[in-house]
C-alpha cells in the first residue's frame, strides 16, 4: 500500500492540504495516530495473510485480488452515491488509470510471489528503499535538484543495493521491482485527476478484462484453486476487503496527523515484514545481508532527518505511504 498512493488520495478527499494534522486538537491527533498505526500494522501483517494463499499461484491470487477489490470499491461507491463519477472520466484519465493499473498489478503480483515463495525479507527491502527510489525518479524524470543530505541518502542506498547484490549473488529483483513499480504508480497518481475510491475503481476496471481472462484460463487448464474448497474460495474473496480496510484507516489518519509523523510511521510496515520473514519465516539473514539493510536504514535516517528539518522551517513535506502490497 504508497502519497503518491491511493491512501494519500483518499486523505485528499477530505479537503485537507499537505500540512494535514497541524492545529488539530490533541484528541484528534491521538485518534489519528491510532488509525495510522492500525493501517501500517495491517500492511505489515500482509505476509501472514498472503502466506495463507500459498495453495494458489501468484498469477491466480493477483487476478482474484483485482476482481474482488474492484467489486468492493464499486459497492462502496454505490453506498456513497458516487458511482456516477466513473461516467465522467475522460479518455486521458482512463489512459492514466490504465498505466497506474499496470504498475499496481506488477507491484501486487511481485509482492504475492515474494510472500508465497518465502522471500518476505526481500519484499520488506523493496518498501524500505521505495522513498529513495521515488527521490531518484524525481531527479531522473523531473530534473529535480536535491539537497546535500538527499544525495548522501541516495548514495548510501545505492551502496546498499551493491552490497545486497553481492550477498544474494544477484540483484535483489523482487525489491527493485516492488520499489520501482510503486514509484511509477506514485508518479501517475500525482497527475491523475481522480479521488482515491473512484481512482481505485477505474484502475480495477482497466485491469478487470485481463484478470477475468486469467481466471478463465486458470479454470480451463485445471490450474484454478478458486472453487476447489470453501476455505480456498473464501480466502481469495477476502483479498478485496483486506486490500481496502487499511486504505480506509489511512484515510481517517491522514487529516488528523502531521505528514512528518505519517512519514515516520510508514517504516513500521517494512519493519514488521522484515521481522515476519526472519522470526516466523526463518529466512536466512547472514551478516552481509544485515550490513546491506543497515546501510538502507542509515540512508532512511538521513532522508528523514532532512525532511523533518525542512518541515520545521515551514517547507511542505510529502509523506509517501507504503500501501500497495
Amino acid at each position: 500500500m504508497s502519497e503518491h498512493s491511493a491512501a494519500g488520495d483518499i486523505a485528499g478527499e477530505s479537503g485537507v492540504g499537505v500540512r494535514g494534522g497541524r492545529g488539530k486538537p490533541a484528541a484528534g491527533r491521538d485518534a489519528g495516530i491510532g488509525f495510522g498505526v492500525g493501517a501500517y500494522l495491517l500492511w505489515g501483517l500482509f505476509p501472514a495473510f498472503f502466506g495463507l494463499l500459498s495453495f494458489a499461484s501468484a498469477g491466480e491470487v493477483l487476478a482474484q485480488r483485482i476482481l474482488w477489490t474492484l467489486l468492493v470499491a464499486l459497492i462502496l461507491l454505490v453506498v456513497a452515491g458516487r458511482l456516477r463519477e466513473l461516467r465522467r472520466i475522460d479518455a486521458r484519465t482512463w489512459r492514466l488509470a490504465a498505466v497506474a493499473s499496470l504498475a499496481l498489478s506488477l507491484n501486487w503480483g511481485t509482492y504475492v510471489y515474494g510472500v508465497i515463495s518465502e522471500q518476505v525479507v526481500e519484499c520488506a527491502l523493496g518498501y524500505f528503499i521505495n522513498p529513495l527510489v521515488t527521490v531518484a525518479f524525481g531527479v531522473l524524470i523531473f530534473r529535480e535538484r536535491l539537497r546535500r543530505l538527499q544525495w548522501v541518502a541516495l548514495g548510501l542506498g545505492a551502496s546498499a543495493v551493491v552490497v545486497l547484490t553481492v550477498d544474494y549473488g544477484r540483484p535483489p529483483w523482487i525489491a527493485l521491482i516492488l520499489a520501482c513499480s510503486f514509484a511509477t504508480y506514485g508518479l501517475v497518481k500525482k497527475v491523475i485527476r481522480l479521488d482515491a475510491l473512484p481512482g481505485l475503481a477505474a484502475e480495477g476496471i482497466a485491469a478487470a478484462p485481463f484478470a477475468l481472462i486469467a481466471v478463465i484460463v486458470f479454470g480451463v487448464t485445471g490450474h484454478a484453486t478458486f472453487g476447489s474448497s470453501g476455505s480456498h474460495t473464501a480466502l481469495l474473496m477476502v483479498t478485496g476487503p483486506v486490500t481496502l480496510v487499511p486504505l480506509l484507516l489511512f484515510a481517517l489518519a491522514a487529516p488528523r496527523v502531521p505528514l512528518s509523523t505519517m512519514g515516520i510511521l510508514q517504516y513500521l510496515t517494512p519493519a514488521l515484514q522484515l521481522t515476519w520473514g526472519v522470526v516466523v519465516g526463518h529466512e536466512p539473514m547472514p551478516a552481509s545481508r544485515w550490513a546491506g539493510f543497515a546501510l538502507i536504514w542509515v540512508a532512511l535516517a538521513v532522508f528523514t532527518v532532512d525532511a523533518l528539518r525542512r518541515s520545521r522551517r515551514g517547507h511542505p513535506v510529502v509523506a509517501d505511504a507504503v500501501v500497495t502490497e
